[in-house]
């Protein structure tokens, strides 16, 4: 645990993670979000420089909760961020579908697959029947 000054109203705290925020500052950022995610409810076709101007919260702000994906817009809102890895307009999130599926990929082909263990095959010496008599052992 380390001592901080909190970002919001540099009062020292008592850190542990996540944004360098005390209590209070950070109640009152979640209360914020809260307003600016039903305000983005009720106004679907909102762009971000309205949201920021009617909720009194900064532009960087909106897109940092927006990277993070706790906001998303719909299809048809003006709100749209870059994507990280190819730079095609997404409405949450860092990266693309596309690019998503390339990273994922990309970490699976880092570990080896494990083959499958196959069972060993059966001999079939034909239909011949076995059994034992007087312990010897005797084909038909």
């Amino acid at each position: 645990m380390e001592v901080r000054n909190c970002r919001g109203c540099g009062k020292i705290f008592n850190y542990m993670s996540g944004p360098p925020l005390c209590p209070t500052c950070s109640a009152a950022m979640d209360k914020k979000f809260e307003g600016v995610k039903e305000y983005v409810y009720d106004h679907p076709g909102v762009g971000i420089q309205d949201v920021s101007e009617e909720m009194e919260v900064s532009i960087p702000q909106i897109k940092q909760w927006i990277r993070e994906e706790r906001l998303s817009f719909a299809e048809d809102s003006m709100i749209g961020l870059e994507c990280e890895g190819c730079g095609v307009t997404i409405k949450t999130g860092r990266f693309c579908k596309e690019c998503k599926d390339k990273l994922a990929k990309g970490l699976t082909d880092l570990y080896p697959q494990e083959k499958p263990v196959q069972q060993p095959k059966e001999t079939n010496d034909g239909n011949k029947m076995r059994f034992l008599k007087n312990g010897i052992r005797k084909e038909l």
